[in-house]
């Protein structure tokens, strides 16, 4: 039998509501050469007649069960059963356009530099979908070369993990997917960066990520706000803060102090804020100055950019440059 071109993996847990339209963006894949695993992960509704019918009706379709041990787990058995070198993510509430895996596999094969593609996507319902959702999308999307996502991997997950298409080699050799508390598609998105994996995100729109109240990034705690500032609190101490005793932190708000509260519980402490409001400039807060962007100056601490305000992260960007501060090597943006 002969080793298919791509693996798509597809964990599933009570999807009958919307499984049958995921399958079907599948099947209607204008790339032919692939095999489908489903991983049931302990499903109580249809979802296992749903997929023992579609695996009936089409043989590239193997189901796999953990009985409910989770989604990492899931995951992980999934990929043990990936044959092709290529692994492409699918869940069971989204659709993909009819071209994705041809365009993605394609890229790959022209970019052996590149070890993991995503696509751009669009959120649906659209009627539902919130500012803040909306903000993210366009966010995402234009994250394109490696360079740019580099530099925002800290700010947010820069991918949508149902999305991306990836080498299979250097997915089990960074580990796989892990439990460490908060997302597990974040948290391989920095091991994969940590170890050098080249990024790309193809611009055109070929994944529809469907937005419900049961979508794992709404209702599991490892999507949780806190558990991304932990994620990223990680892996920042194992490379960009290691050895580091004191930082900078631009941004005097809540987001600010909840970094000042984590970095401080790793032995770092803040010495210097920088924030733009004139009631917190010159005061101190937690022991250390607040400073105005304008005497901003290279103090030898790294500074963490915690600034969720929409456009602030740009304007600080613009400022630290202009007195000659490297973004990713003396700042880095972390909201």
């Amino acid at each position: 039998m002969s080793v298919p071109r791509i693996s798509i993996l597809m964990p599933v847990r009570n999807e009958s509501r919307y499984l049958k339209e995921a399958l079907l963006s599948i099947f209607r894949q204008t790339l032919v050469d692939w095999e489908l695993i489903v991983v049931d992960d302990g499903s109580t509704d249809d979802t296992p007649d749903i997929l023992a019918a579609a695996s009936r009706q089409d043989s590239r379709l193997t189901l796999l069960s953990t009985g409910g041990a989770g989604l990492v787990s899931a995951l992980n058995m999934g990929i043990a059963a990936c044959s092709a070198p290529l692994i492409a993510r699918m869940d069971g509430d989204d659709i993909s356009h009819p071209q994705r895996l041809e365009i993605q596999a394609c890229y790959l094969d022209e970019h052996p530099e590149v070890g993991l593609v995503a696509c751009g996507f669009h959120h649906f319902p659209r009627h539902s979908i919130k500012s803040g959702m909306s903000s993210y999308e366009k966010w995402q999307n234009c994250l394109c070369s490696h360079e740019s996502i580099m530099l925002e991997r800290f700010v947010e997950s820069p991918f949508v993990h149902p999305s991306v298409m990836l080498r299979k080699e250097l997915l089990i050799n960074a580990g796989g997917y892990q439990s460490m508390g908060w997302a597990e598609d974040y948290d391989l998105w920095l091991r994969l960066a940590s170890e050098g994996v080249g990024f790309f995100r193809i611009p055109d729109t070929l994944f529809f990520w469907r937005d419900h109240p049961e979508r794992a990034t709404r209702t599991m705690d490892e999507y949780s706000r806190s558990a991304f500032r932990a994620c990223k609190c990680h892996y920042l101490l194992l490379d960009y803060l290691s050895g580091e005793k004191n930082v900078t932190i631009a941004g005097a708000g809540l987001e600010g102090r909840a970094w000042q509260r984590l970095l401080l519980k790793n032995g770092i402490a803040v010495t210097c804020w920088i924030d733009v409001d004139p009631h917190k400039i010159g005061r101190t807060l937690h022991g250390a100055p607040v400073i105005s962007p304008d005497q901003l100056s290279d103090n030898g601490n790294k500074i963490l950019a915690a600034i969720g305000v929409k456009g602030a992260r740009e304007q600080f960007r613009e400022v630290a440059s202009s007195k000659g501060l490297v973004d990713g090597l003396n700042f880095i943006c972390v909201a």
